[in-house]
């Protein structure tokens, strides 16, 4: 695992301790956009090294991801009929 990714799995654990939004702390830390943040820390949370380096962090960010994804199916199918 890059010294990125780990300052990633990192940040996630306590961003909120950041001042600001998380967008602006993500932009302080790594210099980056929220969304290639995102996506970066979405290949990361499906990586090997991620959830041996934190379990507990990857499978909650996991589980989140699978209940937005849920939470959009489910507007798209509303949307449809």
């Amino acid at each position: 695992m890059s010294e990125r990714d780990a300052r990633i799995l990192a940040f996630e654990q306590g961003w909120w301790r950041h001042p600001g939004a998380k967008e602006e702390a993500i932009r302080a830390e790594f210099g980056l956009s929220s969304t290639r943040y995102y996506q970066i820390l979405n290949r990361l949370i499906d990586s090997e090294a991620a959830l041996v380096t934190d379990p507990m962090l990857v499978r909650r960010l996991r589980r989140l991801r699978e209940q937005r994804r849920a939470a959009r199916a489910g507007r798209r199918d509303r949307d449809e009929e």
